[in-house]
């Protein structure tokens, strides 16, 4: 219909990001279909299982997307024109102290965020928009 259509255009951002063209879905987080793609930095090390952990975990109150296939920085640039508000990279620093990366879709902000606090940090992000 005209209004979905109208809805998608008003959406759609493009800018360049260090020499690239950046497409981004820019939903309101209330409204992104999929609110957290969660992604572990590489196949090895745990990272996949402690991803797949979380991504068991935040499904219970989110709706939410794994993705293992490629470079991180791929990765962000699907969620990005898909509109996903939120990524969540378990990294090395992981291992070390339970904390993951999470990336802010439209600033593309980062910060670190307790694996155990994750729930209640999307909770918050996500009721600070209405």
């Amino acid at each position: 219909s005209r209004s979905f259509m109208a809805f998608l255009i008003d959406a759609y951002y493009e800018e360049e990001v260090n020499g690239e063209l950046r497409s981004v879905l820019k939903f309101h987080p209330r409204l992104a279909p999929i609110k957290a793609a969660i992604f572990p930095l590489v196949n090895k090390d745990g990272m996949p299982e402690i991803a797949r952990k979380i991504e068991t975990d935040l499904r219970k109150s989110f709706r939410v997307f794994y993705d293992d296939k490629g470079a991180v920085g791929r990765r962000y640039r699907r969620q990005d024109e898909a509109g996903t508000p939120y990524c969540i990279t378990v990294d090395t620093q992981t291992l070390e102290d339970q904390t993951v990366t999470v990336r802010e879709r439209d600033t593309m902000v980062q910060e670190r965020v307790g694996i155990d606090k994750l729930s209640f940090y999307l909770n918050q992000k996500l009721a600070s928009f209405e």
